[in-house]
């Protein structure tokens, strides 16, 4: 359990504490419903949730974690977050659901070796100090890794990291997918599944909105435009 307040869970217990949870999962913008969902969908996609145990590595507020759960039918999801504040909405959100969550750091899950069936990170490392670390503890806990993050490849996304006040206050910086990879093969992870997916930002005027998801299909076709486009990379990994 966590006991004291780190640069990584400060702002997130910040933003429950004025707005009763996560600011893209509070607010009610198409774009944020349309990116959600996408990420949603590109991580059910690379693996096999329905019946696994499931840990849900920097659960946040619990809002994907109960989109998980309920898109794909898992048997239980352990949620752990440092934030603190966040865990009383998770828990609302979860109702009678067979998801349990509590207060933890990423890099010391208060769980043993091969716990679970999959260890699942969304758009979590972006925010870690040490998201090597945090990979090689899922690895621990679980034979299957499961990882989005906000591509590293997408010019627009390295701008927004810059000048936007949100993401320099919540720490975020994207990295490069080979980057990652890297980690995932550092933690004894053979990579099975790699992508490229979505257009939409999460927070973008709605006219934007929809004519970014109607370019959506097509720039995800193309090679070569959806590495540098896309704004979301998804892979996974698993031990032999």
């Amino acid at each position: 359990m966590r006991s004291e307040s780190t640069s990584e869970d400060v702002p997130f217990d910040r933003d429950v504490a004025e707005r009763g949870g996560y600011v893209y999962t509070t607010v009610e913008r198409l774009s944020t419903r349309f990116a959600m969902d996408r990420q949603t969908r590109a991580m059910v996609s690379a693996t096999d949730f329905r019946g696994r145990r499931v840990v849900d590595i920097g659960c946040g507020d619990g809002a994907a974690t109960v989109t998980l759960h309920d898109t794909t039918g898992t048997a239980e999801i352990l949620g752990f977050d440092p934030a603190a504040l966040a865990m009383p909405v998770a828990r609302r959100r979860a109702g009678e659901r067979p998801l349990r969550f509590a207060s933890a750091s990423a890099y010391a899950l208060p769980l043993p070796d091969d716990a679970v069936d999959i260890a699942h990170l969304r758009g979590v490392l972006h925010h870690m100090d040490e998201p090597r670390s945090a990979i090689k503890e899922a690895a621990r806990v679980a034979r299957i890794v499961a990882v989005l993050e906000p591509n590293g490849w997408n010019p627009a996304m390295k701008a927004i990291e810059k000048l936007s006040a949100y993401h320099r206050a919540h720490g975020e910086r994207s990295f490069f997918a080979h980057t990652i990879d890297g980690w995932m093969k550092d933690a004894g992870l053979q990579i099975v599944h790699r992508s490229f997916s979505g257009l939409v930002p999460y927070f973008c005027p709605d006219g934007a909105a929809r004519l970014l998801k109607q370019m959506e299909p097509l720039v995800e076709s193309l090679p070569g435009l959806r590495r540098i486009a896309c704004g979301a990379y998804v892979v996974v990994g698993q031990r032999a």
